[in-house]
């Protein structure tokens, strides 16, 4: 395999980035994963960091080196976080069990796949056009699919920000699926929080990332979102993907996964400790006290969903 990934995230004008990005790849597979903490309940950036370690070390535990049913992984997966979320609820008595939005997407043998629950979008872009992007599980999108609302409102409606799928909700989340996508080289896949697409339209995203490389063109999009959005900005995450499948291309930026060993495992996304953290009124989480929030995966497979107001 070979393909570019770029990251970045940026905290806009709150308090705390919530948001949280990474990506592991064996010799056959990758793992795109992005989350966004909920910020209308607690500890939206401990959701998310369990949801992604959670994913992350199923990824490492399962890819020898690819996925053997990819679409069951992606739904037990982030059943296994959702569980795990209320679990870290339990141990530590809160009040209400922090959630988080999920997109995660796998790529093995040409073709991609990808699952979410919430608002974190990915895009599938070719030559500057958008093949296909998720749909929100919010109130809003199911308006606008029912003709209710004019999808020009998508960015002043009052019912934007409540979601119905989530991971940590009372409810287990619905797991959508995406067809198997067939990857040509040259084609990007964008994993974001909606502090970019809510604020940067589509054929932006698309231009900008057909014009420049990734490695400049996340930036410069997470820049302008922040910088239009001011002192409202959200957390800005974006992680983006060129697949280049196995052409020879003389390009430093390249990653060719073709002479790695069957076994190993690269990966931006922190793997987990065994710890379980006790919490007190008013505690700021840091990247460190997050990583020891981690314990061991326990799966649970539920179907529902419910209401929940993101902001």
């Amino acid at each position: 395999m070979r393909f570019s990934v770029y990251q970045e995230s940026h905290i806009g004008g709150r308090k705390v980035n919530q948001d949280r990005m990474g990506y592991s790849f064996t010799r056959d597979s990758i793992l795109l994963l992005l989350a966004d903490g909920m910020g209308g309940h607690i500890m939206g950036e401990m959701a998310a960091a369990i949801a992604m370690q959670t994913i992350g070390n199923l990824f490492q535990q399962q890819a020898h080196p690819m996925i053997g049913r990819p679409e069951r992984f992606m739904e037990d997966s982030f059943l296994a976080a959702h569980q795990e979320i209320h679990r870290y609820r339990a141990i530590n008595n809160l009040p209400e069990t922090p959630r988080t939005t999920i997109v995660a997407c796998l790529i093995q043998n040409g073709y991609a796949y990808w699952a979410h629950c919430g608002d974190s979008r990915l895009y599938w872009m070719r030559q500057g056009q958008i093949l296909l992007r998720t749909k929100d599980h919010s109130r809003l999108e199911t308006l606008i699919a029912q003709g209710k609302v004019d999808p020009a409102e998508r960015h002043t409606h009052p019912d934007r920000n409540k979601l119905f799928n989530c991971l940590g909700a009372p409810n287990a989340p619905i797991v959508e699926l995406s067809r198997r996508a067939v990857l040509q080289p040259g084609d990007l896949l964008l994993l974001c929080s909606d502090g970019l697409w809510s604020v940067l339209p589509d054929h932006m995203l698309a231009q900008r990332l057909h014009d420049h490389t990734i490695v400049r063109a996340v930036p410069e999009l997470i820049r302008s979102a922040v910088d239009i959005a001011g002192k409202q900005s959200d957390n800005v995450t974006a992680l983006a993907m060129m697949w280049e499948g196995d052409d020879r291309m003389d390009n430093s930026t390249i990653i060719s996964t073709n002479t790695l060993p069957i076994g190993s495992v690269t990966t931006t996304i922190q793997a987990p400790v065994d710890a379980e953290m006790e919490v007190t009124d008013g505690d700021v989480f840091n990247d460190a006290e997050i990583e020891k929030a981690i314990a061991e995966i326990r799966n649970a497979i539920h179907k529902s969903s419910r209401i929940t107001s993101k902001n």
